[in-house]
């Protein structure tokens, strides 16, 4: 009986232990499944980062060939070693990144290079016993006020990388060079294959399929504008009508952008300081005003915001009296419309570098529409109603307001940037008749037939089609 129980615990350990085993290939095919699906979804999102992988193996090849061949490791020897840490520090994605790295590098190894040499020399003249004792206190007083200076906020977003390099050369020169005769050598070598090793990271990212941070961050405003406008105009859909069932799901995905423009307040700062080290390309210039395009993120998310709360709103179970949202319907309507198709129409501006825009028209629209709302909110129609459905509406009304308000603060930053940097005027007043045309050719198309041949239809311009998010819709409460 007992050697049977023996037998059967035996068999229950091998057959946990075996099950894990015989599931071990389908668990690991699974894994090399997973990766190999993410790694297609990403190389598919943005392709240039096949090319930016490709690019930094181009770059560790060519200066690995200091070891390679002969008569260049004869020449630098160990010291190239340098070269191939400096290609993979300093290799970044953005053009700017890298020039920021690379330059940082190589004047700090330089300035750092020259101060060792020189706190070398004066050690020296001390004798045996006081030399130890002033490379010691060199070494203290350089870390103690680079680590210092590093804290200051300008020094901090710039040159931090530079600093950190200058301690590190600094040391490494000094204390070596206390063992070491040839420093005035050692600094040599370092400072060039340094050098070479920047250079190559510079000359690859900016002539093989370059990746331009200003540019990154152009685009980037850009975006974050056109995705609030559309927030704007599926909020409408969503709180104040119905929407069709084939748009729920485009409003859904619209409703939830905003939350991109909260989180990008730190990759736009990194953007507009990698801009800063970039030469002029394209139509930006090597002065270029990139703190605007902070301040228009800035206002961006303040805006985003207040969208947050909208949204909050919107998916909360205490809606309000239907009879008060169907009061303030109307201009609540024309305020969020008006000014989610100025924020888009920012957003083109900035993309094609291009004005006039229609964005003022649109602003005043929207305070038009919120003028009326005020003066609706202090009128004595809500003395009898009850507070409780009653908060909801009013703070949609105010978080428009304030929206307006917001949007009012960008058109004057966009307008600020498009003066500084000189975007280039268009004649549109070709392309408005032609979209107008087309407009009430649709409408026309779209719109009930009559027999009565003296009726005539007037659209005015909030009548016409609304993109909302790629999709068109009318607005027909302006139709006479």
């Amino acid at each position: 009986m007992a050697s049977s129980t023996t037998n059967q615990e035996k068999t229950g350990v091998l057959g946990r232990v075996w099950e894990p085993l015989k599931a071990l290939p389908k668990v690991l095919w699974e894994k090399v499944f997973d990766i190999c699906k993410v790694t297609k979804e990403i190389a598919q999102g943005d392709p240039r980062r096949v090319i930016h992988s490709l690019k930094v193996g181009l770059a560790i090849s060519l200066v690995s060939l200091f070891y390679y061949y002969q008569p260049l490791y004869e020449n630098f020897g160990l010291s190239a070693m340098w070269a191939v840490m400096t290609v993979v520090v300093v290799f970044e994605y953005t053009v700017g990144a890298t020039l920021g790295k690379g330059l940082n590098r190589t004047m700090a190894t330089l300035v750092a290079g020259a101060l060792g040499v020189g706190a070398h020399y004066l050690a020296s003249l001390s004798g045996e016993t006081g030399e130890p004792i002033l490379i010691g206190f060199f070494v203290f007083l350089q870390a103690a006020i680079a680590s210092f200076i590093r804290f200051l906020p300008k020094v901090k977003a710039r040159y931090d990388y530079g600093m950190l390099i200058f301690i590190l050369t600094f040391s490494l020169i000094s204390v070596s060079g206390f063992r070491d005769d040839e420093v005035l050598e050692m600094a040599h070598k370092r400072l060039s294959t340094i050098f070479i090793g920047g250079s190559a990271c510079v000359m690859i990212s900016i002539f093989v399929c370059p990746v331009w941070a200003g540019e990154e961050l152009h685009y980037l405003i850009a975006d974050k504008l056109e995705t609030l406008g559309d927030f704007l105009e599926a909020f409408v859909y969503e709180y104040f009508e119905t929407s069709k069932e084939g748009d729920s799901k485009d409003n859904k995905s619209c409703l939830e952008g905003y939350k991109s423009v909260l989180n990008s307040k730190s990759s736009e700062e990194s953007l507009a300081n990698f801009a800063k080290w970039e030469p002029r390309h394209g139509k930006f210039k090597f002065r270029h005003p990139w703190d605007q395009y902070l301040k228009i993120g800035a206002l961006s998310r303040q805006c985003a915001c207040r969208m947050e709360a909208l949204n909050g709103i919107l998916n909360s179970e205490n809606q309000g009296s239907q009879e008060i949202l169907c009061t303030i319907k109307e201009v609540c309507s024309e305020m969020s419309l008006e000014s989610g198709k100025a924020l888009k129409e920012l957003g083109r501006l900035i993309r094609t570098m291009t004005r006039p825009s229609s964005a003022d028209t649109h602003v005043a629209n929207s305070k038009a529409a919120m003028k009326s709302l005020k003066s609706l909110l202090q009128s004595s129609l809500w003395e009898e109603t009850e507070l409780l459905s009653l908060i909801p509406a009013v703070t949609v009304a105010s978080l428009l307001i304030d929206i307006v308000d917001c949007t009012e603060k960008i058109v004057d930053s966009v307008n600020d940037l498009a003066s500084l940097t000189n975007f280039n005027i268009v004649d549109i007043d070709k392309t408005t008749k032609t979209s107008s045309e087309s407009s009430l050719s649709e409408y026309a198309e779209l719109g009930p037939k009559t027999d009565n041949s003296h009726v005539v239809i007037l659209v005015e311009e909030s009548a016409l089609a609304l993109t909302h998010c790629g999709k068109s819709i009318s607005d027909q409460h302006n139709i006479v």
